[in-house]
């Protein structure tokens, strides 16, 4: 979770967005939107059609959708989308650059690289920012098993 425009700590985002019950993608709107069609349309106008499409594609994600984060060099975070897409101008998401938040639950622990599916590590070392989908059978059989297998922390109110 880093926002595309920021180039602070690389993890802060994810930090503070494990630590508050959230997930998030970035990019600070003008002015807060009213609903998310009129997030889509500020998102256009301000930072174009690609972070618009991208913003879609996270709000409408289902509920129970799971999602990693990384949080460290060699740390990693799961966790599970829990609740809709608002937008957010806390002063973590002015921090952070990460506006766009959906509330999540996520594993007590982290995951290191040995315990973080292969594929998983990939991806975030291609250098993406914002919601990258891992199109790996393996990776998401594990992702499930390690799920399955850990108590989550509860979403923070």
């Amino acid at each position: 979770m880093r926002a595309r425009s920021r180039d602070e700590d690389r993890f802060i985002g994810a930090r503070l967005a494990v630590r508050d019950g959230c997930v998030g993608i970035g990019e600070p709107l003008s002015r807060s939107p009213d609903s998310l069609a009129e997030a889509l349309s500020k998102t256009t106008d301000e930072h174009g059609e690609r972070s618009a499409r991208l913003l879609r594609r996270f709000a409408q994600l289902p509920d129970e959708v799971l999602v990693w984060t990384q949080t460290g060099t060699e740390e990693f975070r799961l966790g599970m989308i829990d609740g809709p897409w608002r937008y957010d101008d806390s002063s973590r998401a002015v921090k952070t650059g990460i506006h766009h938040i959906r509330p999540a639950r996520w594993l007590g622990g982290s995951f290191d690289l040995k315990r973080t599916p292969r594929r998983v590590v990939y991806a975030f070392n291609r250098g993406g920012r914002n919601l990258q989908r891992i199109n790996d059978s393996a990776a998401a059989a594990e992702t499930e098993r390690l799920w399955a297998g850990y108590p989550s922390t509860p979403v923070a109110s």
